[in-house]
């Protein structure tokens, strides 16, 4: 097993640890985060701050467009956290040449208040969404030749560790209960081949096989005239359906455009 699967593997086995059986997130985990910093002291300090406020925001809200919003940028961090650490990313390893403690990089971790953030939340027009459908992906792909296959949790693409891992990241940067199917699920229901362009009947039934509440379906293709991947997106909740669409972006884009669109939806913050 390659090491972008094991790290996928890891980060599901994470993210079931924080959701409890109604769907719910513990706080614990949606008001943490973590960023890279240079050195510990000010101002690195204060960026990692902001990046970790930012992130934390994002998790608690279920709103990605919350990363750029002016009021966002301009709040003092530190006075929303209860209590951050540093980790040496180079733990062992002799300080040389010119690198000095200023810049060695480190693992910056921060909890913050949850009473705080969700105070700051308020002001911003949003709330906590604790509470959490669990998705399962049901994305087909169609490669630089033309190649067709599914993304699930066995398939052996080409891209399909990287696409996997990609996947993954995107999830748990906004905290998204998320799971891939496995191919023999997918061909239980006559979708290996046809790929995510099925009823919604078939895709609850898929859905509920896997233990998730609702199919997010996706398509990447490849396109030489885009100069990138072009990914339709689509999920149905509660009778309504809602289809976005990217074009032109790497994969870890393309997913991310897909995870967070949904988030957007189900949050009730609007459209992806």
């Amino acid at each position: 097993m390659s090491l972008a699967a094991v790290l996928c593997r890891l980060w599901f086995l994470t993210l079931a640890a924080l959701v409890a059986g109604t769907g719910s997130l513990r706080a614990s985990g949606l008001y943490t985060a973590e960023t890279v910093t240079s050195g510990t002291a000010e101002p690195r300090r204060s960026i990692g701050f902001a990046a970790c406020l930012r992130r934390v925001l994002v998790r608690v809200s279920g709103d990605p467009g919350l990363d750029a919003n002016p009021l966002v940028r301009a709040t003092d961090a530190a006075g929303l956290i209860a209590r951050f650490s540093f980790g040496d990313r180079l733990a062992g390893i002799p300080i040389h040449d010119e690198q000095g403690s200023y810049d060695r990089p480190h693992d910056l971790t921060c909890v913050f208040d949850p009473g705080k953030v969700d105070a700051l939340l308020e002001r911003l027009g949003r709330k906590p969404w604790l509470a959490r459908p669990r998705l399962a992906a049901v994305i087909s792909v169609r490669g630089i030749k033309g190649e067709r296959s599914m993304l699930a949790s066995n398939s052996d693409g080409a891209r399909a560790d990287d696409m996997r891992a990609s996947l993954a990241a995107a999830a748990e940067a906004i905290a998204l209960p998320l799971v891939l199917p496995a191919m023999e699920q997918l061909s239980d229901i006559g979708l290996a081949a046809e790929g995510p362009v099925a009823d919604d009947i078939r895709l609850g039934s898929l859905a509920r096989s896997t233990g998730a509440d609702l199919a997010l379906s996706g398509a990447l293709a490849w396109s030489d005239a885009a100069l990138g991947w072009i990914a339709d997106w689509r999920i149905a909740a509660e009778g309504v359906e809602r289809r976005w669409q990217v074009r032109g972006v790497g994969f870890d884009d393309a997913f991310r455009n897909g995870v967070q669109g949904a988030a957007k939806v189900l949050s009730g913050n609007g459209q992806p």
